[in-house]
């Protein structure tokens, strides 16, 4: 006799993490140059993100889950003029 625990890919929570999972990769596919620069976030949502795996929104829009070093790659052009005109 088999138990729910003998096959966990057959339903319940490991149907619902593989959907959650699914809906996290189409939520941060978005079109455009954006993966092609560094962003600006607050520090405590990048904070966040990394505990919990969330995304985050950069000042221009960009919704991503951050994993890579943003020192390789160039300021994104609209964060930071969003960034600028707020500290002025």
């Amino acid at each position: 006799m088999s138990t729910p625990l003998d096959s966990p890919d057959s339903g319940g929570l490991a149907t619902l993490d593989r959907e959650l999972e699914e809906l996290i990769r189409e939520e941060n596919i978005e079109p455009g140059d954006h993966e092609r620069f560094s962003h600006y976030v607050k520090k405590d949502k990048i904070l966040e993100s990394a505990l919990t795996g969330k995304p985050v929104r950069a000042l221009c829009g960009k919704k991503w889950t951050p994993g890579r070093d943003p020192e390789k790659f160039p300021v994104c052009p609209q964060c930071k003029e969003i960034y600028e005109s707020l500290t002025k």
